[in-house]
């Protein structure tokens, strides 16, 4: 479960990376292109996060994942 965490969230940083990629790229006349390449890959970004979101959800309640038990004092 942790390395599925580990690669949904490899993939939010990628597709983050690769948006500001394309947004600090200079490319002369294709800014149609590189501004449908950025918004692409943010929204794969945020189907990521939402898959990743769903993912710790549904392992939480199906028991595959506990909370970590660290106390709350009062």
């Amino acid at each position: 479960m942790k390395a599925g965490i580990l690669i949904v969230l490899l993939g939010i940083l990628a597709a983050l990376a690769s948006a500001g990629f394309f947004m600090l790229k200079k490319s002369g006349t294709q800014d149609d292109r590189r501004g449908n390449k950025m918004a692409r890959a943010l929204a794969v970004r945020v189907i990521l996060s939402i898959l990743l979101f769903i993912l710790v959800w549904v392992a939480y309640a199906l028991g595959w994942i506990q909370p970590s038990g660290v106390p709350i004092e009062r």
